[in-house]
Parts: structure tokens; C-alpha cells; sequence
């Protein structure tokens, strides 16, 4: 009864243990030469392009639910100067990294390992590998460097979108005033609070970007086996990236006094 979830947790252990390694092997390959600083680049605008527009368009939305939610029951419970500082920090410690790690998974994370599965089931790969060129060096860090890269700068557009939004909704729908919501902020906020996002958007992206290459080189047969690494990927980087931002976040709460303690 036992042995076939021993074999499923023992193969699911394989599994992320092999993407560690991938994740090694490609922070060892950044400082390889010659850099892929084409390649990167191609990859940067890329997944930009596919990124920004939904990045925006979702932390608005996400803004307002922040700000709408916290600020019904924090008005319940009679502290209503404090509903601009729990916004904004939801936005900024929690909703900016988790919605840039989902977007970059499910926009850029999904063309990285189909385009890597195409090559590898084309038979591309193992034509480099056979002339010497590392695949590791030359397709997967610029793609995971791209991912990374643009991870940071979609977590800042949408911190300011999702403050801005949740502060639009605080003041215009719930009859919040200015003054209050920027006070509070001010008060419980701090920088730290920035870099744990930043942080955070860091290893999200790599994350991603690793866990799409790991599956474009690794598909099953076939046009099928592409699609479904595609799937796979998606849900392995958003398992991933709630188990790390739950890592993060513990570690963050223990070693950074909250403002004011």
C-alpha cells in the first residue's frame, strides 16, 4: 500500500533536486565567457513585452481588493488610521512579489520551456552538446537572467500600481482621507519592507526561470510532451514560489524588527 507513494515522494525529490542542480549549474555559467549579451537582451524585451500590460492591469485589481478588504475590517475594529499602512504593506511585502512571479511563470516561464522543448525534441540540443557548446551557457542563463531580470522591474511597476490603486479606492470609495492614509504608512512602514519585496521578486523570477528551463530540456516525446512540460512547469514554479516566499517571509519577520517595536 505503501511503496507507490514512497516511489512518488522519492521521484518528486528527484525531481527538485535535479532543478537545484540546474539552478547551480547556471549561476556557475553567469561568469562563464564569452556572455550571451544578445541573447539576453532578446529575451529581456520578450518577456517584458509579454509581462507589463497584465502586470499593471492585475495589480490594480489586486490593489483595490487589498484596500477594500482591510479596509472594511479595520473598520470595524476602530483603526482606521492604520488601513494605509496594511495596504500598502500587503502590496509591497506580499501581492507585488507573488503576482510578478506568477506573471513571469505563466507568460515568460511558458515560452521559455516551449521554445526549449521545440529544440530539444527537435534534436538541437543534443547537436550542441555533440559540438561542444553547453546549452546551460548559451539558451538557459540568458533566459533565466531575463526572467530574473525582469521579475525586479515588473515588482516595482507593480508596487507603485497596486498602492496607487489601493490608495484610489481607500480615499474615493470608502471615504478615507489623505492625510490619515499617508500618516499611517509613514508609521509602520519602512525600507526594509521595500528590499524583502525586491528580494523576494529576485528569486521568484529565477525561480521561474529555471523550473521552465528544466522542463523545455527535459520533456517527454513528441509534440504532446512539449505542451505538457509547459503545464508541469507552471504549477512546479507556483508551488515553488509560495514555499520560498513562506521561507522569506519567516526569515524576514525574525531578523527585522517591525518600525516602532
Amino acid at each position: 500500500m505503501s511503496t507507490p507513494l514512497i516511489e512518488r515522494s522519492s521521484s518528486v525529490l528527484r525531481q527538485v533536486g535535479k532543478i537545484f542542480a540546474l539552478g547551480l549549474d547556471v549561476v556557475r555559467n553567469i561568469f562563464r565567457r564569452p556572455f550571451q549579451a544578445r541573447e539576453l537582451i532578446e529575451q529581456l524585451w520578450f518577456i517584458a513585452s509579454v509581462s507589463i500590460l497584465p502586470a499593471a492591469l492585475v495589480s490594480l485589481a489586486f490593489g483595490a481588493v487589498i484596500s477594500l478588504q482591510l479596509g472594511s475590517l479595520i473598520k470595524q475594529i476602530g483603526a482606521q488610521s492604520f488601513t494605509g499602512a496594511a495596504s500598502v504593506l500587503a502590496n509591497v511585502q506580499q501581492a507585488s512579489p507573488i503576482i510578478c512571479a506568477l506573471l513571469i511563470a505563466g507568460a515568460g516561464g511558458t515560452a521559455i520551456c516551449a521554445d526549449l522543448g521545440a529544440r530539444t525534441i527537435r534534436e538541437e540540443i543534443d547537436a550542441m552538446e555533440v559540438l561542444g557548446i553547453s546549452p546551460i551557457h548559451r539558451l538557459v542563463v540568458p533566459r533565466v537572467l531575463a526572467a530574473t531580470i525582469v521579475a525586479v522591474l515588473l515588482n516595482g511597476l507593480i508596487t507603485i500600481v497596486g498602492v496607487a490603486g489601493g490608495y484610489f479606492y481607500n480615499i474615493v470609495l470608502q471615504g478615507g482621507t489623505p492625510g490619515a492614509y499617508l500618516a499611517g504608512f509613514s508609521q509602520l512602514a519602512q525600507p526594509a519592507d521595500l528590499v524583502i519585496g525586491a528580494i523576494k521578486a529576485v528569486f521568484f523570477g529565477f525561480t521561474a526561470g529555471v523550473v521552465a528551463a528544466y522542463r523545455g530540456l527535459n520533456p517527454a516525446p513528441g509534440a504532446k510532451g512539449v505542451g505538457d512540460a509547459v503545464n508541469q512547469s507552471v504549477v512546479i514554479s507556483f508551488v515553488l514560489v509560495y514555499l520560498i516566499n513562506v521561507v522569506l517571509t519567516t526569515v524576514y519577520l525574525a531578523i527585522v524588527p517591525m518600525k516602532g517595536s
